[in-house]
């Protein structure tokens, strides 16, 4: 909002000497030095009011300050301070001077309308309101629209938000021309959900006016709450083209590509926001939650941080937060957490749902199946909370109580192929590879790509005697999963039983390929991550050696050569650093995912 800023002419008038006066007669009663004092202090008054009228308020507020300091005494200086003060948004130190102004000169309307909109903006709303209900009785003497919109805002924030209605509905009568009375009307409109009639106050404001960007900015924020966040993006893209330093604006049209699936194109906007406004605590949390939906939960955790530290009971971010250790690995740092979540909505299902997956990870199964079995009490027909504790009773080898809880999960759900791959390996398990096969039968046709249970279906079909059956599905599993050797290890037993020697040779073969490359690969990579520390340390002679005995183990191990790249570069053997990077972009053009 554009404050008051009411320095009238008249009360410059007020301040200025008599003219032509330039001695001890200027003022009675005062000396030589008091005259010149007063003399500096009106030309202080008159630099600040030249430089309010050309914008610059931060001249304006060291000029008028001068003035002030050589005339205490005189309200207008500090009338004219506390309304540059109310437009710089420094509301405290606005009230101390119109508070002083009107010590001195009481009947100062600027001063009494600009302190009843400092009031207004520091939450001191009955002091705002004695105000504004004095200064509105003179119809001679209207409020203006500023003023107006801070009145109807305090009403509104006091619990009189029909009366705040009345008012701001009164003065677009009066004045239907004004946009801003408009858009004000129609924020109130927004408070109380009445989006139709919000949309069409902020539509008219625009038309009165297409470059209010405040106005495009309501409008995108009542269109993404009616859900329709396309047309949301449309009006804030116009809002931050116009204002474009601006964060709010930027956080909206943050939220609504957010809203809208956009993730990718809302995280550099709410960035933006967040670089606008450093302390700005909602669009960090924003920033974060979109980092996390898009996998970037390393860089969402310092987010989820900053929000905590600033309002530790948070209950989403510290549940976010914790969410996001989790997924980094850091299940042990989520743990607590988690259980400052609960301290706080101790019966909301989900953060016990999330504090036993995070158990899971400790395998703490104990702890794990509690929180599952709290989080059922509040959701009974929650189906991840059934799906959850039938996983962990299964780990815990309770395998009736598991078997139970999964066919609750897979009742609730009938359309996640969870349930049944579980039940299917907890089936065959049992011995009880009839119902294996019906389960893994019905997770596959929910998800078929899914080679582990093609593998695992192709292992039962096996032990039934079924081998056509089993070799059909162990080959699905060997097409979908072409790097694991387990699948052909199986397949090849099965041809082998099927009198299919040569092709059974040939699945060995593969199998062993894949078994010795496995393990080079993960050789490869503990000398890599040797170098690493070795590198971090310093010592580049013996990190190089790492580097060498990686690529030895595995020779297309891309990490091992940007190490060694690194180290070369390091140690001033730019040639050779150059050589390992050309190595580097020849890898990742026939392997793009050969690291980890």
């Amino acid at each position: 909002m554009r404050f008051l800023l009411l320095i009238s002419a008249c009360l410059l008038a007020g301040f200025s000497l008599a003219p032509g006066k330039a001695d001890s007669q200027a003022v009675p009663g005062t000396g030589p030095a008091q005259a010149q004092e007063l003399r500096d202090a009106d030309a202080a008054f008159h630099a600040g009011y030249r430089a309010v009228q050309s914008g610059d308020l931060a001249a304006a507020r060291e000029d008028f300050q001068k003035a002030v300091q050589l005339a205490p005494e005189i309200g207008e200086g500090h009338s004219a301070l506390g309304s540059v003060l109310l437009q710089l948004g420094q509301f405290a130190e606005a009230i101390a001077e119109l508070e002083r102004a009107l010590s001195i000169r009481g009947e100062d309307r600027s001063a009494q309308l600009n302190l009843a909109v400092a009031y207004q903006e520091t939450k001191a709303y009955e002091k705002s309101l004695k105000l504004f209900l004095a200064l509105d009785q003179d119809p001679a003497d209207p409020l203006p629209a500023s003023a107006l919109i801070s009145y109807a805002r305090a009403l509104s924030s006091s619990g009189h938000a029909d009366l705040a209605q009345a008012r701001l509905q009164k003065a677009v009568g009066d004045t239907p021309g004004d946009p801003t009375l408009r858009d004000a009307l129609g924020s109130l409109d927004a408070q109380r959900q009445d989006w139709p009639n919000a949309e069409l106050q902020f539509g008219q404001a625009i038309a009165l006016d297409s470059n209010f960007a405040a106005a495009h900015e309501h409008l995108g924020a009542t269109l993404l709450a009616e859900q329709r966040a396309p047309a949301a993006i449309r009006e804030l893209t116009l809002a931050t083209q116009l204002a474009p330093q601006n964060p709010g604006a930027q956080f909206e049209l943050g939220q609504a590509l957010a809203a809208n699936g956009q993730d990718e194109k809302a995280v550099p906007v709410l960035e933006r926001a967040v670089d606008l406004a450093p302390d700005f605590l909602d669009g960090k949390y924003q920033l974060a939650l979109a980092m996390q939906r898009l996998g970037q939960n390393q860089q969402a955790v310092p987010l989820f941080q900053q929000v905590v530290d600033a309002q530790p009971r948070h209950a989403p971010a510290l549940t976010n937060l914790a969410l996001a250790l989790v997924q980094t690995g850091k299940s042990r740092e989520a743990i607590a957490l988690y259980q400052r979540a609960i301290a706080e909505t101790p019966k909301d299902p989900l953060v016990h749902q999330d504090l036993g997956v995070a158990y899971l990870q400790q395998s703490n199964l104990d702890d794990a199946i509690a929180e599952f079995r709290v989080g059922l009490q509040y959701a009974p027909d929650a189906y991840e909370l059934h799906y959850n504790l039938g996983f962990a009773l299964k780990l815990k080898d309770d395998l009736p109580a598991a078997t139970a809880e999964l066919e609750a999960a897979e009742r609730l759900n009938p359309e996640s192929p969870d349930p049944p791959y579980t039940l299917g390996i907890l089936n065959m398990q049992a011995g009880r590879f009839d119902q294996a096969v019906r389960q893994l039968n019905l997770a596959l046709k929910l998800r078929p790509a899914n080679g582990d249970a093609w593998a695992v279906l192709g292992s039962v079909y096996k032990q039934q005697g079924d081998l056509p059956q089993a070799e059909k599905a162990l080959r699905e599993a060997v097409r979908l999963l072409p790097g694991q050797p387990g699948a052909h290890i199986t397949l090849a037993g099965v041809l082998a039983q099927q009198g299919k020697k040569d092709e059974a040779t040939a699945e060995r073969k593969i199998a062993s390929d894949l078994t010795r490359a496995a393990t080079n690969r993960q050789r490869a990579m503990f000398a890599a991550n040797a170098g690493k520390l070795l590198l971090e340390q310093g010592n580049i002679p013996e990190a190089i050696d790492r580097f060498h005995e990686s690529i030895l183990s595995d020779p297309n191990y891309v990490e091992a050569h940007r190490g060694l790249a690194d180290a070369f570069a390091r140690s001033g053997r730019q040639s050779e650093a150059e050589a390992e990077r050309q190595k580097i972009a020849q890898l990742e053009k026939v392997q793009p995912s050969v690291t980890p």
